[in-house]
């Protein structure tokens, strides 16, 4: 059976900053990639990213990596997202996707408002992850691989909780904690792409 691979984890027992984790190889590449994309729209030239990529090779952390395209794309579109600060939705919407650091303890404020934190290629910093919430009148989804334990000892008043991912006892535990107003926590696994009838 098809299943999607739980996010990294990372010892914290020295409580390394998000930026000091080491990097994978998987890592180097995304930021190859953007800076070929640079180096292809003139952003960069030749010995730019020569220079870049030879830095790349050399680099042995996440924040090493995150500096080689600072000044290439905006903070949310970045390969590599090392900054854990809290999430902060007012009347509005917030997505937190890709590959991002998850710290130990995070939290997410969102009032009248949709905040969608996607774990799917996210790096948690320990294997028991606490998210604090304040959720009022709005929605908080978590999309979560395969692997992971939720569990949600948040109170609610007037609001939901809905936990979707299948339990895992061996997996890291996400614990969301806090309070739901008038609005809905989800967490769920992502969709499992359909089956082509014409596959051998």
């Amino acid at each position: 059976m098809d299943s999607f691979p739980p996010p990294s984890i990372r010892d914290s027992a020295r409580s390394p900053r998000p930026g000091d984790l080491r990097a994978g190889n998987a890592d180097r590449e995304r930021v190859a990639a953007v800076l070929a994309d640079a180096l292809a729209d003139g952003r960069l030239n030749h010995d730019e990213h020569e220079e870049r990529v030879e830095a790349l090779y050399r680099a042995r952390t996440l924040g090493e990596l995150s500096a080689l395209t600072a000044d290439l794309l905006p903070p949310e579109a970045q390969p590599l997202q090392t900054d854990v600060r809290p999430v902060m939705a007012l009347f509005g919407s917030q997505e937190r996707a890709g590959r991002w650091v998850v710290p130990t303890r995070f939290s997410v404020t969102a009032i009248c408002a949709n905040v969608t934190l996607d774990l799917r290629e996210a790096l948690l910093q320990s294997g028991h992850v606490t998210l604090q919430v304040t959720v009022m009148a709005a929605t908080l989804t978590l999309i979560v691989p395969e692997g992971v334990r939720i569990e949600m000892p948040a109170s609610s008043i007037m609001g939901g909780k809905k936990n979707q991912v299948p339990p895992s006892p061996d997996g890291p535990v996400i614990e969301i904690t806090g309070l739901v107003t008038l609005g809905s926590v989800v967490a769920k696994s992502p969709k499992r792409p359909r089956r082509s009838w014409f596959r051998r």
